[in-house]
């Protein structure tokens, strides 16, 4: 019996599963398409950290932080800065939809599904200093009890589910080249059937033709991603005039397959395109010692306490911190006219606050097994991974004065060679304001603050100390890279996740989700992601468009 879908699902990563899980429920049949084999089901988020930004949960009260709708939207509006009004307009609307879905209604969807999250709630994004700017006010980083692989889990074993009763097929080294339009409506895709292949999650696969396929459906939702891998895109769009020079260096945070080509293709039809030049790429970036894919990065997500200087040898300025306001500290990065900078820290420091991203650099959490991660995280040495980078990592150096980890970190730079005096000027003036409770120094006013959160004082934040103390040592300095990332712009939607046409009409029978519509609406988070929100946004808009096709095709 030949198969006939109703809804056609381009991309099998988060949001077009959690679309697919939707339509299921309602009992559509559905194909999933994807360019990838079986191996890369989940796509991008398998490899996430597993972060969900909610609000007011069960785990935020347990840990006595005060958090509130009204308080979360004026986080998010003012991060978002809103400013274009045709380009905004449903970018807007899709905000406050996702800020009022991600409190309490989110945590109890997921965790209808299964999904738990770690005890303690991660503070990111921290913003400026200001009350009514950019970042979070509280702690709002929900970590998933398996990160990556279990936010997939939670959603793909329903879809194959649906694939055992019927209602589900896939269609992979499918690679989608063009929606079909007759009249004013998307009724399918075709393109390209690729070479078979059995490659693991993750590596980069060949693009070998061995035939053409044409596939029709009463919708089709466009579910593939970001541009993240594909720099000429990024180049292409790099917003100069906000952020500067686009680095000549770039590294790599996502699969090859992440290639943007179905915006493109989306437009081609007649789909509208929006903030194409609004991103969120990392300046904490490093290579990657083991890579799965090529040009593998990662990046650190650190504790507030590394002093952090730019290329040239200064401190970044005030309040440009650690884990404080990404877009601005790219910014202050490029403006000396070189891409990267460098983290000087020690070992007290490294033990206690370095957090890789990426669910295969967390085999405790994402394992789910609780014995290691207390061994890992509670006992002495930093964890297993992070002392892997430290000994294997390209960008790290480590030594037991500051005379020899200039040396070292001169070796390394792509720019101007580090004075020692000027460096040890800078860390001993640091260090002398630890000797009292209180400092005139904003990044230790910083840590005093931070670590009146128990959660950060218990797991995250190291104690005050002298960096050039012996006893803390090795001394260690890291090379940070601008690590390629998130697509902040896409395909414009309203709420239905119905694609729009340039004239503000919908593009009957095309819906987009994910990372390709911006999260929703064609940019959800406006010039600035609070974090949590890849796969919130994932979740959020691929139900969203599940949600409206069972009602439609009802």
């Amino acid at each position: 019996m030949t198969f006939e879908p109703e809804v056609i699902v381009v991309g099998a990563g988060l949001a077009g599963l959690v679309a697919t899980h939707e339509l299921v429920k309602a009992g559509r049949r559905v194909l999933v398409v994807d360019q990838e084999n079986r191996n890369n089901l989940g796509a991008q988020a398998f490899w996430s950290l597993g972060g969900l930004f909610m609000v007011d949960t069960p785990e935020q009260r347990h840990l006595g932080i005060k958090d509130s709708y009204e308080l979360a939207r004026q986080d998010w509006m003012a991060s978002a800065g809103f400013d274009r009004e045709d380009e905004d307009f449903w970018a807007r609307q899709w905000a406050e939809a996702y800020v009022r879905f991600a409190v309490q209604e989110k945590h109890q969807y997921v965790h209808d599904l299964g999904l738990r999250s770690a005890p303690v709630v991660g503070w990111a994004e921290r913003g400026t200093g200001v009350a009514d700017g950019p970042g979070n006010s509280v702690p709002r980083f929900h970590l998933t009890w398996g990160t990556g692989p279990e936010v997939v889990r939670i959603f793909a074993e329903p879809v194959l589910e649906g694939e055992k009763s019927g209602l589900v097929r896939f269609a992979f080294r499918h690679q989608v080249d063009n929606l079909i339009v007759e009249g004013d409506a998307v009724v399918g895709v075709s393109g390209t059937v690729l070479e078979p292949t059995d490659l693991e999650r993750g590596k980069a696969s060949s693009r070998t033709a061995v035939g053409q396929f044409e596939l029709r459906a009463k919708a089709v939702v466009v579910t593939s991603g970001g541009i993240g891998h594909n720099h000429d895109l990024i180049r292409k769009n790099w917003p100069t005039e906000r952020l500067g020079a686009c680095p000549e260096y770039m590294i790599t945070g996502v699969p090859a397959h992440v290639d943007g080509r179905m915006l493109a293709i989306t437009e081609n039809a007649g789909g509208a395109l929006v903030n194409r030049d609004r991103m969120w790429h990392y300046p904490e970036g490093i290579h990657n010692w083991n890579p799965i894919w090529p040009h593998h990065a990662i990046r650190i997500i650190p504790g507030p306490s590394s002093l952090w200087f730019d290329a040239t040898g200064k401190r970044l300025p005030v309040p440009l911190f650690p884990g404080c306001d990404t877009n601005q500290t790219v910014k202050a990065i490029l403006a000396t006219g070189y891409d990267y900078s460098w983290f000087v820290l020690d070992q007290s420091i490294i033990e206690k606050e370095f957090l890789l991203s990426g669910s295969e650099q967390n085999p405790d959490l994402t394992g789910k097994d609780l014995k290691a991660a207390l061994r890992s995280r509670g006992g002495k040495g930093a964890p297993a991974p992070v002392e892997a980078f430290k000994e294997h990592g390209v960008d790290f150096v480590v030594a037991d004065t500051l005379a020899e980890l200039v040396t070292g970190m001169n070796k390394l730079a792509r720019g101007p060679q580090l004075d020692l005096a000027d460096l040890e000027r800078q860390i001993v003036a640091r260090d002398r304001e630890v000797s009292n409770s209180y400092s005139k120094d904003l990044q230790l006013m910083a840590i005093g603050n931070s670590r009146r959160y128990l959660g950060n004082k218990l797991v995250r934040d190291a104690k005050p100390h002298r960096i050039l103390d012996p006893a803390h040592g090795p001394l260690i300095a890291v090379r940070l890279n601008i690590l390629t990332r998130k697509t902040l712009g896409g395909l414009q939607t309203n709420l239905d996740s119905q694609v729009m046409r340039p004239d503000g009409e919908p593009f009957a029978g095309l819906y987009a989700a994910g990372e390709v519509a911006g999260f929703g609406g064609g940019g959800v988070h406006g010039y600035n992601a609070l974090e949590g929100t890849f796969l919130g946004g994932c979740i959020f808009s691929g139900r969203a468009a599940g949600l409206a096709l069972a009602k439609t095709l009802a």
